[in-house]
């Protein structure tokens, strides 16, 4: 009697739990319909027909069956129940994203819950991946349709939050979108969101996606932002990198100027030759630099460090050059805009000649070892016309017009 009471007894609780375990399942499909319901719905009215309120009352009640399914510790860990929870909770966003209330007390956790809820089925189970698949790229179409127009409109913050939804939805399968995380950046920056910005380009910096001119736009970004400390570490560590990046150094150079730390910008040049004293693409980088700064006399010192260790380095003998054909035409430009009689005239002649003479060096000794360039041919031929040789102005010309 004691065996048949007991064994009734378990007969009675396994046929309820099977009861209670149809009826979460009853939950699942139930969930599942409406879901189904509602995306239908959604297709219609997209062709111009169907109804928004029907599509609400669909995803509502899609949601309280998921969520009972959810609860419920026998389909909590379903493939299924778990694939549309991820469906149920972002149609749901579609559905009531005109609902600025529900979106702002609603809006990040349901976008949170669906995404996950999709990252968990995938991995429980791969039954429902190829759905998943197809719904995330539908949904970033749906989500992303009107992302050109909210640009266009001059919408740049609310551009930059669509395409990090775009990003959020391809992290569910594992999908780095670095297209749309500079996108992001992008639009953040235009908005004056500068914190966003630097985010974003610091993520794809840290991804190896086109890294020194991300970390320069993130730290751009920072400066714009007047976080210079942010944005001094950034460079410092991107530059510990890439130490002879000029790109970088200019930046930090710039970053100390922008911040009123002037004594900071030549800090850091002078640190950068401390440490790497021989280094003749280093010195050539910051005299580079200094003629950015428009700092002539420092450029051309650095650039002649740069020939000292390396007579025949063809950079540095071009820039050089360069740089001090442009600086006398600088001088010489200033002096024809005085007054006429003014004493500094004559002064600033004679600085301007000297300049071109202290070109013809470098330039001479790169056109030897590089005889075929026509641009500093041509650029000789100037200097001395300048000087009055017209004799090896003559000469570098015809060579310059040999060259075909």
């Amino acid at each position: 009697m004691k065996h048949f009471v007991k064994a009734g007894t378990f007969a009675v609780i396994t046929s309820l739990l099977a009861v209670v375990s149809f009826g979460q399942k009853t939950n699942e499909t139930s969930a599942a319909l409406e879901y189904i319901k509602f995306k239908d719905n959604m297709q219609m009215m997209m062709m111009g027909s169907g109804s928004l309120e029907v599509g609400q009352t669909a995803i509502k009640k899609a949601k309280e069956y998921i969520d009972l399914a959810a609860e419920n510790e026998s389909t909590k860990k379903s493939p299924k129940t778990l694939f549309y929870k991820g469906e149920i909770y972002t149609g749901y966003l579609m559905a009531f994203g005109t609902d600025s209330v529900l979106m702002k007390e609603h809006g990040e956790e349901y976008l949170n819950t669906g995404l996950d809820s999709y990252k968990q089925s995938l991995a429980v189970s791969t039954k429902f991946k190829s759905d998943i698949e197809e719904s995330i790229n539908n949904k970033k179409a749906l989500f992303g349709m009107g992302i050109n127009q909210m640009y266009e409109k001059g919408m740049y913050k609310e551009t930059g939050e669509a395409y990090e939804l775009q990003v959020r939805f391809s992290d569910v399968l594992g999908q780095v979108d670095t297209t749309s995380i500079y996108n992001a950046a992008i639009c953040y920056d235009r908005s004056a969101t500068y914190d966003k910005a630097a985010e974003n380009y610091l993520k794809l910096a840290k991804m190896n996606y086109k890294p020194t001119q991300n970390y320069l736009r993130a730290s751009a970004a920072y400066r714009k932002n007047k976080q210079f400390t942010e944005a001094k570490a950034l460079i410092e560590g991107a530059r510990k990198t890439y130490p002879l990046d000029k790109d970088l150094l200019l930046e930090m150079v710039n970053m100390n100027i922008e911040s009123g730390d002037a004594a900071g910008a030549e800090t850091a040049l002078a640190e950068a030759i401390a440490a790497d004293p021989n280094n003749k693409q280093l010195h050539y980088t910051i005299g580079t630099i200094y003629i950015d700064l428009k700092k002539n006399d420092k450029a051309e010192t650095a650039l002649r460090k740069s020939l000292e260790i390396d007579p025949n380095y063809q950079d540095a003998l071009y820039q050089l050059g360069a740089h001090l054909v442009t600086w006398a035409g600088e001088v010489r430009s200033a002096a024809n805009q005085l007054k006429f009689g003014d004493k500094n005239y004559d002064k600033m002649v004679i600085e301007s000649d000297d300049l071109y003479r202290r070109a013809l060096e470098p330039l001479e000794k790169y056109i030897s070892i590089s005889p075929n360039d026509k641009d500093v041919l041509t650029i000789l031929s100037q200097l001395h016309r300048n000087l009055g040789d017209m004799n090896k102005s003559a000469e570098y010309k015809k060579r310059a017009d040999a060259i075909k």
